[in-house]
């Protein structure tokens, strides 16, 4: 098993160093719900579909390690609320050895 270290800051402003597995297949939405960094049923209201953007947040460091936007992607942030430049929706970024030290702060829920 193969373990990341990643930082999110939460809607709070509080940041935290997290651990993150790499071989359970989960995207960066699921490991927020998983640490209960958010209030529940604010975030990964779609289950992770790309449909929603309540798990929406903004790449403070690491942009390059991170796969392109998909459609579906780019499609729901033209939509979503609170969008900046490096907005990404968490159920997008799949926890992978490359996104070790990916920094990230958590988006307003609407």
């Amino acid at each position: 098993m193969n373990d990341i270290n990643i930082k999110i800051t939460d809607r709070e402003g509080v940041t935290h160093d997290l651990v993150a597995p790499t071989d359970m297949s989960m995207n960066l939405m699921e490991v927020m719900r998983s640490y209960e960094l958010a209030e529940e049923g604010t975030i990964g209201v779609c289950g992770g579909m790309a449909m929603c953007a309540s798990c929406q947040v903004y790449i403070i460091s690491g942009a390059e390690k991170l796969e392109e936007m998909g459609d579906e992607e780019d499609a729901m942030l033209g939509e979503a609320f609170h969008v900046k430049d490096n907005s990404r929706l968490g159920c997008q970024i799949y926890i992978t050895e490359e996104i070790e030290g990916l920094e990230v702060k958590m988006a307003p829920y609407p």
